[in-house]
């Protein structure tokens, strides 16, 4: 009898190391409504400027009483601007929401086509903005309803009605209770979780019709796992999962005698249960420790980020690339756009302006912002500040004025200017670079994803490696990290595309390709059916000895034919098929500027098998 109570006393401890409800921006699911109306040219750029201010005033507002609404501007121009959070989410919480909200509304295109109305919604948090006066809707047109595709598994009926009970009871008490409420049902076994909510600026009344009709609407989701109704006026939401906090719930049916029953359940089979409890609460414990470590790396980050010289107004970096004219557009990535800025100083900048598309969007900003601010290398671009005060998230760089080695691949004639000592030093600089980021630096970094349009040259054409999005940290006491694939196709390495194995070696692998391509004058195809790759182009020349037949045959023989063998064989080396057999990026630095003994290379990967046969 003391063995069961002490492990019914256990489980009943292990229970409060479990925390499913630990708040968080739940930033993840998105749904983006946009309108089909358009600013007129004309119209377009006093509408922009209205559209940013009133997510300036909004942010603000939702910092201090959780949701905001805000006019701007008159006539044709005018902007109309609501956001709120969900009343369960913790401050903290509410602003990243919104700060994700923000960026991604921007989908609706009010930059890009002037479009004059949008509204997203996340699990967290909502914005819209349009050009009238919408702040009383109820219901909408472009109201949406958005099931799950996953099945519930188990009794379809019991799980049917208790989401019919659920949801009911939650159009009841959320307009008796502040426009808000959560809770449970649990009948049969079967436990679903939901939340209603109507938004500030819907009165009672119309609360309680936004929300029946959410009823009828949801309904049609069962039996999915989970179901959303996103109205003008009110949310609400079913799941199988606890997606919300809080420290009281609506219970329905008979809960407490299912939980009764639970309980004997769990006493009579203690052992077993603590078994697959410890399992759980472990990797419970560990997801919770992640996120936990997440949310605290980017709030401190923020707090540091306000208090310091990198912090940037958006007002000011607005007005230094003349509020983002296309004239100082200098290209567009896969993170976002960049724009030459002048600041007031007369300083020269480039203001990256960051989209974020995935739910990583958190890393990929700590990663640009915190991960190389610490680093400083003449052969990495340097940063200089962020702004995180805006409607938008924007980094700013150093200006590195000759373009990038892909716009100079893109214009045949551009690559006349890149003479055989210019290519060189190119290759060595952004070796040392690597070398910097891989064994000098404080942290040891990869960078993911280097390529062409990462290396930007400066002035005197020296390289500067660019764009840390997805750059990764690689601890000290590991081999590889195991992580998504990211990167750019051409330049992935086999071990990375095959097993998600990342190490240094990965950027060994990209580097070694970037050589082959600065040397030949030519373009990676590794994945185009039309004709072969720079690396079995190369590949075949070195087994039959004719190495420099690959040099870009613009610069006309004016190369060394001994340099120019090194740097392919070390290309080829780089861009062997065993990360084992690659060198470190220090010791290619040492092969580029000693005599050091560059050994034979071995295939490369993705080559046919006839490579090396012929001539």
């Amino acid at each position: 009898m003391s063995y069961t109570c002490s492990i019914f006393v256990l489980l009943i401890f292990l229970c409060f190391f479990v925390n499913p409800s630990l708040s968080d921006p739940r930033i993840t699911h998105t749904t983006a409504i946009c309108s089909n109306s358009t600013a007129s040219i004309p119209e377009r750029e006093s509408f922009i400027a209205n559209f940013l201010a009133t997510m300036v005033t909004a942010t603000r507002l939702v910092a201090t009483q959780r949701y905001a609404a805000v006019v701007n501007g008159t006539g044709n121009t005018t902007v109309y601007t609501f956001g709120e959070c969900m009343k369960d989410l913790s401050q903290t919480d509410c602003n990243l929401c919104f700060a994700r909200c923000k960026n991604l509304v921007q989908m609706c295109g009010p930059f890009s086509r002037g479009r004059r109305g949008g509204r997203l919604f996340l699990d967290g948090c909502y914005v819209r903005y349009d050009d009238y006066s919408f702040f009383n809707e109820t219901l909408d047109v472009q109201d949406t309803t958005v099931c799950e595709t996953q099945d519930f598994v188990g009794n379809h009926t019991v799980f049917a009605a208790n989401v019919k009970v659920l949801v009911r009871n939650l159009s009841v008490e959320a307009p008796k209770n502040d426009n808000f409420f959560v809770g449970f049902v649990n009948e049969g076994y079967i436990t679903v979780y939901g939340l209603a909510q109507c938004w500030e600026s819907v009165s009672g009344s119309a609360c309680e019709d936004c929300l029946a009709k959410a009823v009828s609407n949801i309904g049609s989701c069962t039996p999915k796992e989970e179901g959303r109704v996103l109205n003008a006026g009110c949310y609400m939401r079913y799941s199988t999962q606890k997606f919300y906090y809080n420290s009281s719930d609506l219970v329905g049916g008979h809960n407490h005698e299912n939980l009764s029953a639970i309980t004997l359940a769990a006493t009579t089979s203690a052992l077993a249960l603590v078994l697959i409890i410890t399992t759980v609460v472990f990797i419970a414990r560990k997801n919770v420790l992640r996120k936990r470590k997440g949310r605290k790396q980017l709030g401190g980050l923020l707090s540091s980020l306000y208090k310091s010289k990198l912090n940037f107004s958006y007002e000011s970096l607005e007005k230094a690339t003349n509020y983002f004219h296309n004239s100082n557009k200098l290209g567009q990535g896969g993170s976002g756009s960049v724009y030459k800025g002048i600041l007031p100083d007369g300083k020269v900048v480039a203001i990256k302006r960051l989209l974020f598309k995935n739910p990583q969007w958190v890393d990929d900003f700590f990663n640009e912002v915190n991960l190389i601010s610490g680093i400083n290398h003449k052969n990495l671009v340097k940063q200089l500040g962020c702004s995180i005060t805006g409607p938008e998230s924007l980094l700013v760089y150093e200006y590195v004025p000759n373009q990038s080695l892909h716009d100079h691949f893109s214009v045949k004639e551009n690559l006349r200017l890149l003479r055989w000592d210019v290519r060189f030093k190119i290759i060595l600089g952004t070796a040392e670079g690597l070398a910097y980021l891989h064994e000098e630096s404080n942290l040891r970094i990869i960078h993911r994803d280097i390529k062409l349009s990462n290396i930007l040259l400066d002035g005197d054409f020296e390289p500067k490696i660019a764009d840390f999005g997805l750059a990764r940290l690689f601890p000290g006491d590991k081999t590889h990290v195991s992580t998504e694939i990211a990167g750019t196709l051409g330049y992935l390495a086999p071990e990375y595309i095959v097993h998600g194995k990342l190490t240094e070696k990965a950027d060994v692998y990209s580097f070694g390709i970037l050589v082959l391509e600065v040397v030949c004058g030519k373009r990676n195809n590794s994945f185009s059916q039309n004709s072969h790759s720079i690396l079995q182009m190369v590949w075949n020349l070195f087994g039959t000895g004719k190495l420099c037949e690959a040099v870009d045959p613009i610069l006309e023989a004016s190369f060394e034919e001994v340099e120019a063998s090194r740097l392919l064989q070390v290309g080829l080396l780089c861009a062997q098929a065993s990360a084992e057999l690659r060198p470190s990026m220090s010791v290619v630095v040492k092969m580029l500027t000693d005599n050091h003994e560059i050994p034979q290379p071995t295939p490369p990967p993705f080559i046919n098998s006839s490579i090396g046969e012929s001539g």
